[in-house]
Order: structure tokens, then C-alpha cells, then sequence
């Protein structure tokens, strides 16, 4: 048995039933065992109704033969058929307590390593150098680090990457800028954005300024050394901004990391010369480009990617392509996703299809593209400075931790630096939480009000949970011996610990669908349902030190289990508040 793992125990249980009933082989994911909210039901199968038409039965038939060949009496109350063919089941009273029991000295709390580990490589982030990061940014590395976390915890290696936009055409005039100011690698830039403003003034205003910034870029493009030089202090300082954030967030992004355009820029040429000895690549009108089947425009013409201008130059196509081949070729990974909004699908799709076709992808070898929505302001449009501006991303964590203040409690247990530390936590967690905890492809309001309250679906109320189980602890006095038995008398205790037990299928949701939603939805539960614990069962209070004992231990277990729910989304978890 997968120890906690309760979902997959009993599919496990309903697979082999199946082969003895029917003689039909699946899977313990395949059972379809899944938690109910049903009176009367703990989990439900529904492997009935997808087997019912291959096998030429009723479901409800399916659904009997399931329950006659059950091997399950140890762990279920009697099995109930319902509706066309669902199986409702209930876990037995003393296989429950025995199952959270189990969990006490599991590091892991019941969520088993993967048996089939994966090397994975995850594009998120990317940030353009020269230029701040903005609201725009805080989706994929938000997510992205969440994936990150989620997968390595779940035993594969895991290789972040930052495809950081560091090269073409702009580089010239800020390079020329930086002679101008005469600004060396000791020099600090102030504001990104206006440098990069200034620059692009003076390319549209001094025709003199354009000609020695399109040399510029000859010179960088042809690894001349002085220019190499600057370009890279560019490169620097644009990674001062971006530590900044990334230190701020919690995020495991550093410039070992980062693999801009620049690093695939050596790729180029190799990459378009094996597309073409493939027979991929077409010539349209002087340009160089690779037509994936299956894209058309609404006229019925083939939709290309361009890989070479008709200039020479390099286009994103190009890039991608190489980074596909390099990640894949060189570095042997298995699998890449690619954290990127939701209006690049169309590009990624002839992306994967093409690289398909020149056989850097297989069954073997998979890219996904992972999009998002935009984070909307409550007018229901992308969200911007009152004066219509580009949100800086600074600002708006510095607005996070500013209002995170607001919700501490006037009796709060810290003060001085552990109270601003807190602050930050608080502040910053709910800026993630209410951005992984909507489904990622949908936009989603951004609102101060709604993310920082104490009640409802929210990082606050889940780190408020938390630290209430804590001071609880802290108010008893003592913790129970660790093999104190869980005695579930009370339907609050009981509730409390099956979604406890539940923890590994909610990670394995979030991982199988790339969903980091699945889990918030479940640490929200965990909380709501040690809320109703909380009114129900006192435990300072309770009658027999035995009783006291089981619900110190369940408290405990929740406590780990909303601290390790949250760690996996880049959340902390205060002990006080």
C-alpha cells in the first residue's frame, strides 16, 4: 500500500476486483476514485460508467460486480450503488484513525515519490533585460516556481530556466546610451525603464545616435569585445532588478539560470541547417520559413514561421526552435513546459509540431505550453497605474506588504522586525495565493480587499488556521507521545482527518494537470474543516488526557499539512500572528 495514500489504496482495491469480476486489467488512477461531499460517502467511484461501454454491460451491472468482488471489509463500510452507477464508499471508523495514525511519523504525510522520475526543464519568468520587471511578469514566475516546487517534491529533477530577452536590434541604441552617460560596471541604474526611454528617444530623435546604434549592433552581433563588455553590464544591472524580485517572492531564480537569446544565438545557424536538411524549410518571398501542417489562416493559406528574414536576420521562431533542440539534444530532458501566456498557444503549437517533425520530440521527448490569463483591475481590463501606466512589479509587492499590515491583529504576539517579517510573509503569500488559486488559464480581479481577507479562500485565512492550531498547542502546554492513538469520536474529528488523509491526491492533481488551483482548493477545505473542529472539540478542555492526546496529534498533523501545502506554492506559514 502506498502508505496515505487513500485514493490510490482503494484503486487499487477496485483493480484488482475487476480482474477477478472481469477479467479487465486497469490501473489504480484508472479506478476513478475520487472524494465526495455526498452524505453518507467519504470517496466515490466511477470506473463503472467509463467501462460499462467498452465491455458491452450497464453500469449499474459494472458497479455490482465491482462491490460483490470487493476486497475491502478491513477498510469499508458496506459499499452503496447510486444513480446509473456510481459506488459510494465509507471508510470503517478504525481504518480511518489507523490511516491518519500512520501519518504521524511520515515526513512525506502520506505523498509518495514518483516511481518513474523525469528530468523537466521549466521556462519561466523571463524578463527583458534593460527594462523593469512588470505586473505582466508576475503570472509566469509565480506559477512557474510553484511547478518547480511542486514537481522536485514529487522526486523529479527539475531545471528552471529564464529565457531572459537579452539581444537584437534594441541592444545597439542601449549600449550607445551607456557610452553616452558614460556609465561603467560600477555605475548603478536607478530606473530601467527611463534608460531604456532615454535610448529610445534619442534612436527616434538623433539620426546620428540611430546610425552609431545600428553599428552598434554589427559590432555585438560580430563578438566584438568592447561592445561584449558593455552589453554584459547591461546584462548585470538588469539582474540586480530582477534579484530584487525574485529574493522578494521567494523565488529560486538566479543568473545561473538564465538562458537568454543571447545563449541560443551560437545555435541559429546549426538549427535552420538541419530543419532544411529534414526538408522543413521553404523559401517565401526571400525569407526562410517552415510551414507546420495543420495551421492555416482564415483565407485557407498556410500559416508559416519565419526561422531566417529576408535580411539574415533571426526571428523568436528561430530561438524557440533552438532552445527545443538544445534542451532536448544536449541537456537530455525528458519533458519541457514552457510557463508563457495563454496568446502565445497558436505559436507553441507550430513550435512542437515542427520540432515533431524534426524528430526533437517523441513519445519520448514532450514540450507543453502552460498558459495563463491577465490579471484584470476591477474595471474588467488589464490592470494598470491610475494614469494608465505599466504596473512596476516592485510597486505592487511594495503595496502588498504595505496593506499586509493592515490585517494583523491590534493583539498581535510580534513586534519590531519579526513583526515586518511577517508582514512580507503575509503580504506576498496572498499576492501568490490569489493568483494560483484561479484557474491559471482564466483572467482573474486583482483586488487588495478580496485577497487580504480573513475569511474565505485566501493565504490569510489558511495562515490564520495555522497559527491558531499553534497557539493552541502552546495554551495545552504539552505535545502527545507520537504514538498516542487518534480516536475520531466526534464527526468534526473524523471530517477533519479524511481530508487530512487527502493530501495526496490533491498534489497529484495539481501535478497531473499543471493546476496549482487543485491544491489551494484543498488547503482552503483542510482549513474550513479544522474551523468546525476548532467550535466542536475543545482540546484544553478535553475530558480524558487520551482524548486530549488524539486531538493534539490532529492539530499537529494539520498544522504540517497546511505548512507543507503552502510551502509547495512558495507560501509561508507563520507560527504566530
Amino acid at each position: 500500500m502506498l502508505r496515505g495514500d487513500v485514493g490510490l489504496e482503494l484503486g487499487q482495491r477496485v483493480a484488482r476486483a475487476l480482474r477477478v469480476a472481469l477479467d479487465v486489467d486497469i490501473t489504480a488512477e484508472e479506478a476513478l476514485i475520487r472524494p465526495s461531499n455526498r452524505d453518507g460517502a467519504d470517496y466515490q467511484c466511477n470506473v463503472a460508467m467509463s467501462l460499462a461501454k467498452k465491455i458491452g454491460k450497464n453500469p449499474r451491472e459494472v458497479a455490482a460486480l465491482i462491490v460483490e468482488h470487493l476486497d475491502a471489509q478491513d477498510a469499508l463500510e458496506t459499499p452503496e450503488i447510486a444513480g446509473p452507477g456510481f459506488i459510494n464508499l465509507k471508510l470503517r471508523r478504525e481504518w480511518l484513525e489507523a490511516q491518519a495514525a500512520n501519518l504521524v511519523g511520515d515526513s512525506r504525510l502520506g505523498v509518495p515519490k514518483t516511481e518513474q522520475p523525469r528530468r523537466i526543464a521549466i521556462d519561466y519568468s523571463s524578463p527583458n533585460v534593460a527594462k523593469e520587471m512588470h505586473v505582466g511578469h508576475l503570472r509566469s514566475t509565480i506559477i512557474g516556481d510553484a511547478f518547480c516546487r511542486l514537481l522536485t517534491f514529487a522526486g523529479h529533477e527539475v531545471i528552471p530556466h529564464n529565457h531572459l530577452g537579452d539581444w537584437g536590434t534594441p541592444f545597439g541604441m542601449l549600449i550607445e546610451h551607456l557610452t553616452d552617460e558614460g556609465q561603467g560596471a560600477e555605475h548603478e541604474i536607478s530606473d530601467l525603464n527611463a534608460f531604456y526611454q532615454q535610448a529610445r528617444q534619442k534612436f527616434d530623435s538623433d539620426p546620428g545616435f540611430a546610425d552609431r546604434a545600428r553599428r552598434r549592433v554589427v559590432l555585438l552581433q560580430g563578438g566584438d569585445e568592447a561592445t561584449l563588455k558593455l552589453w554584459h553590464e547591461l546584462v548585470g544591472e538588469s539582474q540586480r532588478h530582477f534579484n530584487q524580485i525574485y529574493e522578494l517572492l521567494g523565488i529560486g531564480l538566479s543568473a545561473g539560470d538564465n538562458y537568454g537569446e543571447s545563449f541560443y544565438n551560437p545555435y541559429l545557424a546549426d538549427t535552420i541547417t538541419e530543419l532544411q536538411q529534414k526538408g522543413l524549410i521553404e523559401t517565401s518571398d526571400g525569407a526562410l520559413c517552415v510551414f507546420p501542417p495543420g495551421f492555416s489562416n482564415r483565407e485557407g493559406d498556410r500559416l508559416p514561421l519565419i526561422v531566417r528574414k529576408s535580411d539574415g536576420g533571426y526571428g523568436y521562431a528561430t530561438t524557440d526552435f533552438a532552445t527545443v533542440r538544445y534542451w532536448v539534444r544536449d541537456r537530455k530532458v525528458d519533458e519541457l513546459i514552457y510557463v508563457v501566456g495563454t496568446p502565445q498557444a497558436q505559436h507553441f503549437q507550430m513550435i512542437f509540431a515542427t520540432s515533431k517533425q524534426a524528430g526533437w520530440l517523441d513519445d519520448a521527448h514532450t514540450a507543453v505550453h502552460t498558459g495563463f490569463g491577465t490579471i484584470l483591475g476591477a474595471d474588467g481590463k488589464t490592470i494598470r497605474t491610475r494614469a494608465g501606466g505599466t504596473i512596476k512589479l516592485i510597486d505592487l509587492l511594495t503595496e502588498a506588504v504595505e496593506n499586509s499590515y493592515k490585517v494583523m491583529p491590534e493583539t498581535s504576539e510580534v513586534e519590531g522586525a519579526e513583526k515586518d517579517a511577517l508582514a512580507r510573509t503575509i503580504g506576498l503569500g496572498a499576492v501568490k495565493y490569489a493568483d494560483l488559486s484561479n484557474d491559471r488559464e482564466k483572467d482573474y480581479v486583482f483586488t487588495w480587499e478580496k485577497m487580504l481577507a480573513t475569511t474565505g479562500d485566501t493565504s490569510v485565512y489558511i495562515q490564520y488556521a495555522n497559527a491558531r492550531i499553534l497557539s493552541i498547542g502552546r495554551k495545552v502546554g504539552r505535545v502527545p507521545a507520537e504514538n498516542a492513538p487518534l480516536v475520531l469520536q466526534e464527526q468534526a474529528e473524523r471530517d477533519l482527518a479524511l481530508k487530512l488523509l487527502q493530501l495526496p491526491t490533491a498534489i497529484r492533481a495539481a501535478i497531473d494537470e499543471l493546476a496549482p488551483h487543485k491544491l489551494t482548493n484543498y488547503l482552503f477545505e483542510t482549513a474550513t474543516a479544522f474551523s468546525a473542529f476548532y467550535n466542536d472539540c475543545p482540546v484544553a478542555t478535553a475530558e480524558t488526557q487520551e482524548l486530549q492526546d488524539s486531538r493534539l496529534q490532529l492539530l499537529a498533523l494539520t498544522s504540517r499539512v497546511l505548512t507543507l501545502g503552502l510551502s509547495l506554492l512558495g507560501i509561508g506559514a507563520p507560527e504566530r500572528l
